[in-house]
């Protein structure tokens, strides 16, 4: 009797490794746990982190390993630390904490800059006002990131602006394929002409001086989700307090109330 099949068996072999590779060996690590160090940076640096409960606490950490995992994070012309990349995924994590499941699909790579940039992405020379921002044609699923604002944005007490949720905020806008400040993947249909309304109600109030959002919110639908978004994880007391109608419509969105 012949074996026919024996010489196809180092293919076999092989089909059954790469199987076995997809569907049943969990990747490698980058980092395999949140050290105490870690912690400490996260608690005196993070005020969305410090105010967690216990277990929500390690599903944060736990989210900020997947980021790390999934996203790598590296300093142009400067040497970056272990605060620096806690405080870009701790801004991926906060805006998506409320979804579990979801992840972060359309980047790659957070480049960290010293300064603030221009549009031609240098760090030198006039007209150097931009922040932070997300990439697209050539540098698709690539976000840059002033480092300077990145911590002002958790340090300012103060200040309703965080450049790093903003970033990822506008991410966010941009999953389901159109950023137009209606981010399907989170906002419920339901909700979609609510917003709207509210959106077009308060950019208004901002036109005439009359609210106490970012004025740059006023540019555009895409603008203001990601400024009223840095205000409600910022200072969420205040925001419910100035903007109650928008602090629900977006604790709904976000499926949490900061």
């Amino acid at each position: 009797m012949t074996f026919k099949w024996i010489g196809y068996l180092p293919l076999i072999i092989i089909m059954c490794y790469i199987i076995w590779r997809l569907w049943f060996k969990k990747p490698d690590r980058k980092f395999k746990y949140i050290s105490e160090d870690w912690r400490a940076i996260l608690h005196h640096k993070v005020g969305y982190y410090a105010k967690l409960s216990p277990s929500e606490k390690l599903r944060f950490e736990k989210e900020i390993l997947y980021f790390f995992d999934a996203t790598s994070i590296t300093g142009v012309d400067l040497e970056i630390n272990d605060s620096d990349r806690l405080l870009v995924a701790a801004s991926a994590v906060i805006p998506l904490f409320g979804f579990p499941e979801l992840r972060y699909r359309n980047i790659n790579e957070v480049l960290l800059y010293k300064d603030a940039f221009n549009n031609d992405n240098q760090t030198d020379g006039s007209n150097r006002h931009t922040l932070g921002k997300v990439g697209s044609g050539t540098m698709n699923r690539l976000m840059i990131l002033s480092l300077p604002a990145l911590h002002a944005g958790f340090e300012q007490k103060e200040d309703n602006s965080n450049v790093g949720i903003h970033e990822f905020v506008h991410l966010i806008d941009k999953a389901d394929g159109v950023t137009d400040g209606i981010p399907e993947s989170i906002l419920q249909h339901r909700y979609v002409v609510p917003w709207l309304k509210a959106i077009h109600r308060e950019i208004k109030s901002m036109k005439h001086g009359e609210s106490d959002i970012n004025p740059y919110g006023a540019t555009s639908e895409v603008e203001f989700l990601s400024v009223a978004s840095e205000y409600f994880f910022s200072r969420p007391e205040l925001f419910k307090e100035k903007h109650p109608e928008l602090y629900d419509l977006m604790a709904k969105m976000y499926h949490q109330r900061p």
